[in-house]
């Protein structure tokens, strides 16, 4: 679920946690603390899983969340692994780089709020050095489609085109594959959109971890990942948007073409090509119970406001994802805040 024409590629700590599930966590509420920030100290546990898309900003957020008593494991599996997860009822919260659909918002019998949490740009990722790529969205759709099978056919020395993509159930998948739906009629009609889809050509590997690990290892690769993954050897492609003009997956390029998105009412909303700034754009959400939470209810309430506020936004930038715009923020904190026990 960026930077002006180069990506950020700090370095930031990533946490293996462990994600007990079924297993009954301990939350103690002290002094009756509130879901904004105020009152008194909340402590313990909460358990989640979903989208490796936002896993590096989470992960971030949660550590620096656990010096007050919040504790926050995360595991990156991959947003159809999440909501999968999260309708069986085994986390406290879900994580996913696309909106759950009709049907499985119907499996959840405690109701559903998705809350947008962050944003950011999916990179058209490749690791051959020397070779700066400016694809056009039509060659974007052809090299997933297997028909451009060297780096010549597109300016650069030659060198086979080895495709990577998610194995996995993905909402990184389903938003590039519904980008490339909106760039070729042929990608469209043939494997189409989705969370999984039948890839023409390439290898798969599990999660933006395993794609980017795959690119890294492999010269003449090229796959799609967030852009917090694209360093070492990897570049990201400058691509083509709906009006014309060539953009690199940066933060002021994500965050134009995140600002023309309607989220609507429900703030699940998307734009597979806008027509500013780069073209491959996603918020990512939290998926909330809205009632159940028992205990936790203000501890999540605690959590997720904290994430939301200006201190941990502003810290996107730095590891290649874009803050969300104050309007959204302010109906993000709504969301959050009608949760309930």
């Amino acid at each position: 679920m960026a930077s002006p024409t180069r990506l950020h590629r700090r370095p930031f700590a990533r946490l293996a946690l462990p994600l007990g599930l079924g297993a009954a966590m301990a939350l103690t509420a002290c002094g009756g603390g509130s879901g904004g920030g105020g009152g008194g100290q909340l402590t313990g546990t909460l358990n989640g899983a979903g989208a490796s898309f936002p896993s590096s900003i989470y992960q971030s957020w949660f550590q620096q969340l656990a010096s007050t008593g919040l504790k926050v494991n995360y595991q990156s599996v991959g947003s159809g692994a999440g909501v999968r997860q999260f309708i069986a009822g085994t986390v406290d919260f879900g994580a996913s780089d696309a909106p759950m659909d009709a049907e499985d918002l119907a499996k959840v019998s405690r109701g559903t709020v998705q809350v947008p949490m962050t944003a950011g740009a999916i990179a058209v990722a490749y690791n051959l050095p020397g070779c700066e790529l400016k694809l056009t969205q039509a060659q974007v759709a052809d090299v997933f489609l297997g028909k451009i099978k060297n780096f010549k056919e597109l300016g650069c020395a030659d060198q086979q085109i080895n495709v990577v993509y998610r194995s996995d159930g993905s909402g990184t998948t389903y938003n590039f594959t519904n980008s490339l739906a909106a760039f070729s009629e042929a990608w469209k009609s043939g494997p189409g959109a989705g969370k999984a889809v039948a890839w023409p050509v390439g290898v798969g590997a599990k999660g933006n971890e395993g794609v980017a690990a795959n690119l890294g290892q492999n010269r003449g690769s090229i796959g799609y990942v967030e852009t917090s993954f694209v360093k070492g050897d990897l570049q990201a492609a400058a691509v083509q948007n709906k009006s014309g003009d060539f953009a690199k997956p940066d933060s002021e390029n994500a965050s134009k073409a995140l600002a023309a998105i309607d989220l609507g009412p429900d703030l699940i909303g998307s734009d597979p090509n806008p027509s500013a700034g780069y073209p491959i754009v996603t918020f990512t959400w939290i998926l909330l119970y809205k009632t159940g939470n028992g205990e936790k209810a203000e501890m999540l309430k605690k959590v997720f406001n904290t994430t939301l506020s200006e201190e941990f936004q502003s810290k996107a930038p730095t590891l290649g994802y874009v803050s969300l715009p104050a309007e959204v923020v302010t109906k993000a904190k709504a969301a959050v805040d009608s949760i309930g026990k």
